[in-house]
C-alpha cells in the first residue's frame, strides 16, 4: 500500500514539474503547429525535403541562438549578434579573396581553415570588445551592445566597399553548404547539432554552466559566494562572440555570400528564439533545449504559411504574439515563485 501511495505521489510530482515547465508548453505549441500544417497541406508539409528544409534554414540561427541562451541567462542581452555574424563572415571571404589572389572560387582546403579562423577570431574580438565594456566598464549590456552592433555591420560595410563577397570556394559550398552524410542528414544540420549538443552540456552539467544560472540570479549574491562575477560575464559575451563568428563561417558556406541583408535581423530572431524557448530576460532560468524548440516555432510558421499561401505578415503577427505569451507566462511564473 505505501509503495503504491509512494508511486503515485512520485507521478503527481512529475505531472506538476512537467505542467509548470516552459519548456514543455512551448513544445507543445510546436507540435500543435505541426499537426496543424499536416493536416491543412498532408502532402507538402509532412514531407522529408521539408524537413530537411527547416533544418537546414534554422542551422545558422541556432549556433547563434545557443550564445545567446548564455547571455539572456546572466539577465544580459546581445543585440550585435547579427552584425558579428556578417563581419565575421565577410572577413572570412575577403581572407580566402587574399590567398586565392582575388578569386576563391576554386581555393582548397588550406585557405579554407585559415577562412574560419578569421571568421572565429573577428567574431570572438567583438565578443570581448562587448564583454569588456559590460563587465569591466560596467556600462549596461542594452547600450553596448547596440554600439558594437552599429559597429560591426559598418566595419563589414567598410571591408567591401559595402557589398557582398561572392567568391567562397566551391568545394566549401558543395561540402559544408549543401553536402550530406550520415543517411543523407545535411552536414551544416550536424554541425549546428554538435554545437548545440556542447552548448547544453556546457550549460546544464559544468561549472561554468552553474556561474551562468547563479550569476543571472543574482550578481551580489554570486559575488558573495566567490564567484568571480566579472570574469565570468567576459567569458559568456566571448563565447557569445566565438558563436556568432562560427554562425559567420557557417552561413557563408551555404548562400556562398556573404549575403549582408539577410542577416539585418539575426539579433534580434536569436533574441526571440531564446525568450520564446523559456529563457528568462529576467536571468536565472534557462534551457538550451527551450531555444531548439524556440528556433524552430518561427521557421515551422514560415514554412506553413508559404505552403498553405498564408501571407507572410501573418507570420509576423502570430511570432508577436507567440514572444508575448513566453514573456507574460515568464512574469506569471516568476510572481508566483516570488509570493512564495
Amino acid at each position: 500500500m505505501q509503495s503504491s501511495v509512494d508511486g503515485g505521489f512520485g507521478r503527481r510530482n512529475l505531472r506538476q514539474r512537467l505542467s509548470g515547465a516552459n519548456t514543455f508548453w512551448i513544445a507543445l505549441v510546436l507540435l500543435a503547429l505541426i499537426v496543424v500544417f499536416t493536416v491543412l497541406a498532408p502532402g507538402q508539409f509532412a514531407t522529408l525535403f521539408t524537413f530537411q528544409t527547416l533544418l537546414i534554414e534554422t542551422s545558422v540561427l541556432l549556433v547563434l541562438s545557443v550564445g545567446m541562451t548564455f547571455v539572456i541567462i546572466t539577465a544580459g542581452i546581445d543585440l550585435s549578434v547579427g552584425s558579428v555574424l556578417i563581419f565575421s563572415g565577410m572577413v572570412c571571404g575577403k581572407t580566402m579573396e587574399w590567398l586565392a589572389g582575388g578569386n576563391a572560387s576554386s581555393a582548397g582546403w588550406g585557405v579554407i581553415a585559415v577562412g574560419l579562423v578569421a571568421a572565429v577570431v573577428s567574431g570572438t574580438l567583438w565578443g570581448l570588445l562587448n564583454g569588456f565594456l559590460i563587465a569591466r566598464a560596467k556600462i549596461p549590456p542594452l547600450i553596448v551592445t547596440l554600439g558594437t552592433m552599429g559597429a560591426a555591420l559598418g566595419a563589414a560595410y567598410l571591408l567591401n566597399n559595402g557589398s557582398d563577397v561572392r567568391s567562397v570556394p566551391i568545394v566549401l559550398n558543395k561540402t559544408l553548404g549543401y553536402g550530406t552524410s550520415f543517411g543523407g542528414v545535411p552536414n551544416l544540420v550536424i554541425v549546428a547539432v554538435v554545437i548545440t549538443l556542447v552548448g547544453a552540456w556546457l550549460l546544464h552539467t559544468t561549472k561554468f554552466g552553474r556561474y551562468t544560472f547563479a550569476v543571472g540570479s543574482s550578481a551580489e549574491a554570486a559575488r558573495r559566494a566567490g564567484i568571480g562575477v566579472t570574469a565570468h560575464l567576459l567569458k559568456v559575451y566571448l563565447l557569445t562572440g566565438f558563436l556568432a563568428g562560427v554562425a559567420g563561417f557557417l552561413s557563408l558556406s551555404y548562400y556562398a555570400s556573404t549575403t549582408i541583408t539577410a542577416h539585418t535581423t539575426d539579433n534580434l530572431n536569436a533574441i526571440a528564439a531564446t525568450v520564446m524557448g523559456g529563457t528568462s530576460l529576467f536571468g536565472g532560468i534557462g534551457t538550451v533545449l527551450g531555444t531548439v524548440i524556440g528556433v524552430f516555432i518561427p521557421a515551422v510558421l514560415k514554412k506553413g504559411f508559404n505552403i498553405t499561401h498564408v501571407p507572410d505578415f501573418w507570420q509576423m503577427i502570430a511570432v508577436g504574439a507567440v514572444l508575448i505569451a513566453a514573456v507574460w507566462f515568464d512574469q506569471r511564473r516568476r510572481r508566483a515563485r516570488d509570493s512564495h
